[in-house]
């Protein structure tokens, strides 16, 4: 069992950070999380979770969520709780996730700004040669976010866009959810079975996907046979 960092920020894409602590705490792991004052705005908008102030009620609002019998393997602090656990290198992680990550918090923890625990965490991390994963969403990419990304994975992060593949045919959003998910416990080495694996392509009349016929082609019966 090891103890995870997910940090939620401004940046859309929150369905993501919720299906994370989720399907960490669901295989075994513990879980320390922290959402910013913008993160806060958007968390209450995308999946209707009031956190309160600099996020004070966080962890009442996911455990009414995801349910209240996790204890201490889920802990939620402010965001400007500074002095928490996970501000300090000597409290030991298995990995930080920033999920979503802002362009904001991207720009800042680029040059080793922290405003927040959420942004010390990420500090921390990179000092100490740990796991960090920074989730973007944000389209198009400026040069500048691509200079701050491109930083950033030099240093050792790993930056994993909340870009989900269509070839698992997904059927609803959860299922383009826990791609993206799936492809964060990969990265934190976390054994999980969420989201679809590549098989490799079996012969059409096999291919069931999740259930969902391919797309019509429009043009199909206009083209000679």
């Amino acid at each position: 069992m090891s103890r995870y960092f997910v940090g939620i920020t401004g940046g859309s894409g929150h369905p993501y950070a919720l299906a994370l602590i989720r399907a960490l705490l669901e295989n075994g792991q513990e879980v320390d999380t922290s959402v910013t004052e913008a993160g806060v705005k958007v968390l209450k908008h995308e999946v209707g979770i009031d956190a309160g102030p600099e996020g004070v009620n966080l962890g009442s609002a996911l455990r009414a969520r995801l349910g209240d019998h996790w204890g201490e393997r889920l802990r939620a602090f402010p965001s400007k709780a500074i002095e928490a656990p996970p501000s300090s290198g000597t409290a030991l992680t298995g990995g930080v996730i920033v999920c979503p990550c802002s362009m904001g918090t991207l720009a800042r923890v680029s040059v080793g700004f922290s405003s927040n625990l959420v942004e010390r965490a990420v500090d921390v991390a990179l000092k100490e040669r740990r796991t960090l994963v920074l989730v973007p969403r944000e389209a198009p990419y400026s040069q500048i976010h691509l200079e701050n990304m491109l930083r950033l994975a030099r240093l050792g992060a790993v930056i994993l866009p909340a870009s989900p593949g269509f070839y698992h045919r997904p059927r609803t959003m959860e299922d383009l959810v826990d791609h993206v998910v799936g492809k964060v416990l990969d990265t934190l080495r976390v054994p999980n079975a969420v989201g679809a694996r590549w098989k490799g392509l079996p012969p059409p009349d096999e291919d069931a996907g999740t259930g969902v016929p391919p797309p019509r082609d429009p043009l199909a019966e206009d083209r000679p046979r």
